[in-house]
């Protein structure tokens, strides 16, 4: 078992209970691109090549902590998003492609010059990919976890991209001074307790849950604050744009509605399911102040 075909095999053999082919397929892939630096076609061309033990016995072990349902971003510390790399740990979020859509969508209106602030910013996924599409934008991510910044700090870093991040509770954004923002992006918490069922256990079992839940008294905790913020810091027509539950578009669109954004959109993602919006703070709005 010395070779990528041979490899190919042992890991269809040990993940088929917990993964689908294609799915194992493309997880050998990643593993033979981001450890052996392979190309698409170094992996057909070199298929039989033998391989250097120490990579045989990493593969070995990764395919090991992947059958006892780690996830395989947080086994190789780094994953993927818009492009970009990302690293990743227990304290940071996997990003997913839907939040890229979120991204893509945010960058059709961000210009440069603009001051745009990232609450909830994990990884700094979604504030460093828009700093690498608009490098003349103010870009400001914030984060209650101080790991979660640390990481974001370290990611800007590596993407060569000039992205500030700060410890901040948007919960108890009183306490702390802001500058004005030309837009505000967010994917914060928003899947209730309830829902923890549903899921799966490779997410439950080694996601940060802070940044995952929320009551389920208070599913849209984080979008009343939010809210409440744009009022004060969000400059005239500034954009608001939202990651969302699937199951709480009508009752996040009523919740804007009623402190006065405007211009509210709702989108799907990829999968048809309700995921963002995009609303507007205009002049109109700002008598909620």
């Amino acid at each position: 078992m010395n070779t990528i075909r041979h490899l190919s095999q042992y890991a269809l053999q040990e993940l088929k209970d917990s993964y689908c082919e294609h799915e194992i397929h493309c997880i050998c892939k990643i593993i033979y691109m981001d450890v052996l630096h392979f190309t698409n076609i170094d992996i057909h061309l070199r298929k039989n090549e033998i391989l250097d033990e120490s990579f045989v016995n990493k593969f070995s072990e990764i395919i090991y902590l992947l059958k006892s349902g780690h996830p395989l971003q947080y086994i190789l510390g780094e994953t993927e998003f818009s492009g970009l790399r990302f690293r990743l740990n227990r304290s940071t979020l996997i990003p997913r492609p839907e939040t890229a859509e979120l991204v893509n969508w945010v960058h059709d209106f961000l210009v440069s010059g603009q001051n745009l602030l990232d609450i909830g910013c994990g990884s700094g996924c979604i504030s460093i990919s828009l700093s690498h599409l608009c490098p003349g934008a103010n870009i400001t991510g914030i984060d209650i976890n101080p790991e979660a910044v640390r990481t974001a700090k370290e990611n800007a870093a590596l993407n060569r991209v000039n992205t500030t991040f700060w410890v901040r509770d948007i919960l108890n954004f009183k306490t702390q001074d802001w500058e004005l923002y030309d837009l505000i992006v967010s994917n914060p918490p928003y899947i209730r307790e309830s829902e923890k069922e549903t899921m799966e256990s490779k997410v439950l079992d080694y996601e940060p849950h802070q940044a995952l839940f929320v009551p389920d008294t208070e599913p849209l905790l984080f979008y009343h604050k939010i809210a409440e913020f744009g009022l004060i810091y969000l400059k005239k027509n500034g954009l608001l744009f939202l990651e969302i539950n699937e199951a709480l578009g009508p009752e996040t669109i009523s919740l804007l509605s009623q402190y006065g954004y405007q211009n509210i959109e709702l989108r799907k993602d990829f999968l048809g399911k309700d995921r963002m919006i995009k609303c507007q703070l205009t002049p109109s709005s700002t008598s909620n102040r």
